[in-house]
């Protein structure tokens, strides 16, 4: 019998979006700056609500297909803390550009339910769902800016590109289906086990559900999407591509490689190898000659999805005979809390990092690095937070970024992909280089003009909390490990 009360979470969500829709209807539009601070306190509240109802309790709804555990927790209380923080980052585009804003917070929360149910999956149909519910979202947040033609672009090109990624997502998951038969991830990993041999189609079956996954997560060669669609949506939506949804799909691949695909790890970690190395490469390689501020931060965002694929790739270490080591199978813990750290300090240094960049265009009205000279003298404390959210995707010494970056490399280098770690370390020094050149313009180029840049105070608390987790996280991470720990042991003792 299904304990569906283990939902209550995700349906307080779909309440809270419906009912954020509705009250636009009626309330007063001299009102309707309240719409984003109740949706505000209400994720805040389900937050809460999601700790204490859930904690300790490990089950599975729907014979598998959902799986409520340690793992779903924190990345469920994870998505609501950043639907929040995305809420109260939009606040100052929505008042200035939208007059019914109730229609963007509650497909921003409805999207906020698909990264939920992501981190819950544990059926590649369902999981399918969730990501489609996901990307339908974004597809009409990208484009929300109608009547500017970058976010209409933005907008078709994503759709296109995006319904190639999910048919060829499909079409992976109906050959998996068809030659294992089944789609859940623990039944999977018990036919692959009793396999001495691969079927070749099997294998086609996989890389076609890692092709549409890559393209969720823009990891080379399935890149092509992120520059154009960064670019043109409004500020706010590219910080949830970048940090949201990214971070969603990244809990659906974990879940999935440890407790469905570790038996055939051995066949596809060259793949994984691959795709880590050009994807840490070309990122970085491709910011180096950006002007635009939000396309240099696009490939600085695909570089550190090559970072979390190189902790996909070291998930298992293959011995001099080609089995796999034994003796390394204990270290895919360590990994995997690397992964998840990673996706966290990631998240909140490049949310950070937009939410300065979208302040700074709203006051000014440019997104080119040049433009961007001066800002230290018109803003300070703006300044401040952008030069510490840089640093820390940097991975610079007391940022998050920092800690991050170390434990996913050690943990690395420990399964024996040392060589693959260097080119991380390579990247993350060639990174440095375009970072730097935008602080360059901020503190040391001359400015056109003197124009002041006020911050309201939603934006002032939002960036002095971000401010505060990337030093905290940096010098202090034990309290997040702990967290963390536990959402691995939850996922690695089902496989």
């Amino acid at each position: 019998m299904n304990n569906l009360t283990l939902l209550l979470p995700e349906v307080l969500v779909v309440i809270l979006g419906f009912g954020i829709l509705t009250i636009d209807f009626f309330i007063p539009k001299d009102r309707r700056w309240l719409l984003p601070y109740l949706a505000i306190l209400a994720l805040t509240g389900i937050f809460i609500f999601n700790l204490v109802f859930l904690w300790g309790k490990s089950d599975e709804l729907y014979g598998g297909i959902l799986r409520i555990d340690g793992y779903s927790l924190f990345f469920k209380s994870a998505f609501l803390i950043l639907g929040a923080a995305l809420i109260a980052s939009s606040v100052d585009y929505v008042n200035k550009n939208l007059s019914n804003p109730g229609e963007y917070y509650s497909i921003l929360i409805f999207t906020v339910l698909a990264m939920m149910l992501l981190s819950s999956s544990g059926e590649l149909l369902t999981a399918y769902i969730a990501v489609e519910t996901l990307s339908f979202g974004l597809y009409v947040l990208v484009a929300f800016d109608r009547y500017n033609i970058k976010s209409n672009e933005a907008g078709t090109k994503y759709i296109i590109l995006g319904a190639l990624s999910s048919a060829i997502l499909l079409f992976g998951i109906s050959q998996i289906y068809g030659l294992l038969g089944t789609t859940q991830f623990n039944e999977m990993a018990e036919v692959l086990r009793s396999n001495n041999s691969i079927n070749p189609g099997l294998l086609i079956g996989f890389l076609f559900l890692i092709a549409g996954l890559g393209f969720k997560v823009a990891s080379v060669p399935f890149h092509m999407w992120a520059p154009d669609v960064y670019e043109g949506a409004p500020t706010p939506i590219t910080a949830h591509l970048a940090v949201g949804s990214k971070a969603a799909v990244f809990a659906l691949i974990i879940r999935f490689f440890v407790t469905g695909m570790m038996p055939l790890m051995i066949d596809l970690q060259i793949i994984l190898v691959i795709i880590a190395a050009l994807t840490m490469t070309i990122g970085n390689l491709m910011a180096l000659v950006q002007t635009n501020i939000k396309r240099l931060l696009a490939y600085s965002s695909i570089g550190h999805a090559g970072y979390l694929l190189l902790g996909l790739s070291a998930l298992i270490s293959v011995n001099q005979e080609g089995g796999i080591a034994l003796a390394f199978i204990s270290n895919t813990n360590l990994v995997v809390n690397g992964i998840i750290l990673h996706t966290i300090a990631y998240g909140i240094s490049n949310l950070a990092a937009f939410l300065s960049i979208s302040i700074i265009y709203k006051k000014t009205g440019y997104e080119n690095v040049e433009d961007l000279a001066g800002v230290s003298k018109a803003s300070p404390f703006l300044s401040m937070v952008f030069a510490a959210s840089v640093f820390s995707l940097a991975g610079l010494p007391i940022f998050a970024g920092f800690i991050s970056k170390f434990y996913l490399f050690t943990a690395a280098s420990v399964q024996g992909l040392i060589w693959l770690v260097a080119i991380a370390i390579f990247t993350s020094l060639m990174s440095l280089y375009y970072y730097l050149k935008v602080l360059k313009y901020m503190y040391i180029e001359k400015p056109e003009t003197n124009k002041k840049i006020n911050l309201s105070p939603t934006a002032i608390t939002v960036l002095s909390i971000l401010f505060i987790g990337m030093i905290f996280i940096g010098v202090y991470p034990s309290p997040l490990m702990d967290a963390i720990q536990h959402a691995t042991d939850a996922l690695t003792m089902l496989n």
